[in-house]
């Protein structure tokens, strides 16, 4: 999904690559726990992920581990990347969710209305 934020790459890049970022749009509370893992935390449970790769200002990928903390083959992750169009100078958020989402309609409706908790954030 590819969402238009009026916002550059430079203000936004911190919501989607730290903590404190994450927990103000994404979810309920986000935590470092060692090097370059996370917990995210919705409705007061603990989802695990390990930052997989990381271009700054420009992506970002967190692969969700198992409830041992472990990776697991075909790991559900989520992936974001700003886009510019130099010829309109707008930036693009593009999200890759990777899981076990059943509903496709369920799934554009929360990215919708999380997108636009970061819009709010951002002023964008």
């Amino acid at each position: 999904m590819e969402f238009p934020i009026n916002a550059s790459p430079k203000i936004l890049f911190p919501y989607l690559a730290t903590a404190s970022g994450l927990a103000q749009w994404f979810c309920d509370d986000v935590r470092y726990v060692e090097g370059q893992r996370l917990n995210f935390i919705w409705d007061q449970e603990n989802h695990y992920a390990e930052i997989s790769g990381q271009r700054l200002n420009r992506a970002v990928r967190f692969v969700f581990l198992d409830e041992h903390r472990q990776p697991t083959p075909d790991a559900n992750f989520l992936e974001f990347t700003l886009d510019s169009s130099q010829v309109t100078d707008e930036v693009y958020l593009r999200v890759i969710d990777y899981s076990a989402a059943n509903n496709l309609e369920e799934q554009q409706e929360l990215w919708e209305g999380l997108v636009a908790k970061l819009r709010e954030q951002v002023g964008g």
